[in-house]
């Protein structure tokens, strides 16, 4: 039998606002995408709702609580649902005594006992401002004609199912446990589909970024004087691989299996890291990148490679919106046990009401258009993930549009020793000449990996299926074996355990590479006997540092 559903998850996940009172009007419970909707916290629960929830004293005309109340005292007196007309209901702006003018649709719902009371409503509201505010002022130009007849088609429809289900709501809660169930199963399914497509076609896309990747370290080996397209393949296809990681980490961050590995780390190294790998970038079109880092250590317990992720993803959001000519700006500074790491740059801002819509799935700071940047909005809803698991806060700040941006990490430091683990800048050549066997079925990358590990000294053999790999491992001694896990015959891991199972098998070392980086990958390459792992794409250093260390070892 599955998991009973977690329905506080289930209720917080839903996409529509949510609000469940008491008899009393007492707000008890909120789902996320209320407090969204409403720019309020967790802090309203416990209140009552018009406390939470005043009328804006400075317009007379006011009437939001009348009508709510009207509405609620219905549904707890009839027991039956109440579908409210489309209300003016200003909410506090934040600012002191501000309100801010919204527009509602809401629709009340009773939950009731076994003996027929009722126990709870569910306060159920969608924001219709845009569209009142579409149809107030009219359609002034052809792209915001199109989007808010769009819009306005999709709330009419909205509009439309949701007074269906209201007419049958009474009726479906008796079977409201079953449904949920099978909504949870179907929800599951669902999920399982999407990573699987979101795998497979990370994997399908990183096979031939791979062998790009490759061959443009191949040419830039073929011409150390350099050439003007080097630069131009090297930059796009470093976009390429941060996109193909934003999809692959996006979909992680929204279902929460985004892992850590954690250790003490110096913040400054990390942000001195990320900023030598983008700081070519910038050099393009007369961009330019400052760094002010602190002279004394800024340790933190977490992840390297993810805590460089953000801001590598921070620099990326700056470089798109920086006009050529800009600049961006990095500082970190720590202060009361805190780190605090700062993203500035000049570029064309946004309005600072859009702040929190930034980081999340596919919010873009500027509108889909033909001068667009590139990227699918998920660098900082990925980022956002990353800083909340290390139990951090991320934020976003603007005058306004063409104002520039910030955005600010806030990072508790730790009084731990100094970081184990600390990567070179570069990697150093290989002290020997390894025999090396690549089994790759894609024979552009297998043939251009076998090309630049021939060019740093090492003996190197390639072939294409796992048995010709069984073969050749039986018929010569290799010294490492670089294994693609996904293969045409046999995968890698059949591989790896075969090669391992010889008397002899424990004198080579293992290397698997997939264009699936998923943590589930890992576990069952160790299981399986590889002594490593590596994503693709997999740059020269990358791999040949991981050479000398696997050799050393």
């Amino acid at each position: 039998m599955p998991d009973a559903p977690d329905f506080r998850s289930l209720f917080d996940a839903t996409l529509s606002p949510l609000l469940i009172l008491d008899p009393g009007f007492t707000i008890v419970e909120v789902n996320r995408a209320y407090l969204t909707a409403t720019r309020t916290d967790r802090s309203i629960v416990g209140r009552l709702v018009f406390d939470a929830f005043p009328d804006n004293p400075d317009d007379p005309s006011a009437d939001g609580v009348a009508n709510l109340r009207r509405s609620l005292e219905t549904v707890a007196a009839g027991g039956r649902t109440d579908t409210m007309a489309l209300q003016r209901y200003d909410i506090p702006s934040g600012e002191e005594g501000g309100f801010t003018e919204r527009y509602w649709s809401p629709v009340n719902t009773p939950v009731l006992g076994d003996d027929g009371r009722v126990r709870y409503i569910i306060h159920r509201v969608e924001d219709v401002t845009d569209f009142v505010r579409q149809r107030r002022a009219g359609r002034e130009q052809r792209r915001a004609a199109a989007e808010a007849q769009t819009r306005a088609e999709g709330m009419e429809i909205d509009l439309f199912v949701r007074a269906r289900e209201i007419r049958e709501v009474n009726e479906q809660l008796s079977r409201a446990n079953a449904e949920l169930a099978a909504a949870g199963r179907r929800l599951r399914e669902e999920q399982q589909a999407k990573d699987r497509f979101i795998a497979t076609l990370s994997h399908e896309l990183r096979n031939p970024l791979a062998a790009a990747t490759a061959a443009t370290e191949l040419l830039a080996l073929d011409m150390p004087e350099g050439h003007p397209a080097l630069s131009v393949l090297e930059r796009q296809l470093g976009i390429l691989a941060r996109m193909s990681n934003d999809l692959l980490d996006g979909t992680r961050a929204v279902t929460g299996r985004l892992e850590l590995v954690r250790d003490p780390v110096d913040l400054r190294s990390v942000v001195h890291g990320a900023c030598a790998d983008i700081r070519g970038l910038f050099g393009h079109e007369g961009r330019t990148l400052g760094l002010v880092l602190p002279a004394e250590p800024v340790l933190v317990d977490g992840d390297r490679l993810r805590l460089a992720q953000v801001l590598t993803n921070l620099l990326s959001n700056a470089l798109k919106y920086t006009r050529p000519g800009g600049h961006t700006e990095v500082g970190l500074t720590a202060a009361d046990g805190r780190a605090r790491l700062t993203v500035r740059d000049d570029g064309i801002g946004f309005d600072p009401g859009q702040a929190e819509e930034l980081f999340g799935v596919f919010k873009r700071a500027a509108p889909a258009g033909p001068d667009t940047p590139e990227g699918l909005g998920l660098g900082l809803a990925v980022a956002r993930t990353v800083v909340e698991l290390h139990g951090g806060l991320i934020s976003a700040h603007s005058d306004g549009p063409g104002k520039g941006a910030t955005f600010v990490v806030l990072l508790h430091t730790t009084d731990s020793a100094s970081p184990r683990h600390s990567r070179p800048s570069a990697a150093p050549a290989p002290p020997r000449r390894l025999g090396l066997l690549i089994v790759e079925d894609n024979a552009d990358l297998a043939e251009t990996y076998r090309t630049l590990l021939a060019r740093q000294g090492h003996d190197v053999t390639a072939v294409h299926t796992g048995n010709d790999a069984l073969a050749a491992t039986g018929a010569r001694p290799f010294d490492v074996v670089l294994c693609d896990l996904g293969l045409p015959d046999i995968d890698g891991y059949a591989v790896a355990r075969a090669i391992r199972a010889r008397p002899e098998g424990d004198t080579l070392r293992l290397i698997a590479v997939s264009g699936f980086s998923q943590g589930t990958d890992r576990a069952l390459a160790r299981a399986a006997g590889f002594d490593a792992l590596l994503a693709k794409p997999l740059p020269l250093t990358d791999l040949l540092e991981l050479l000398e260390r696997l050799d050393k070892s």
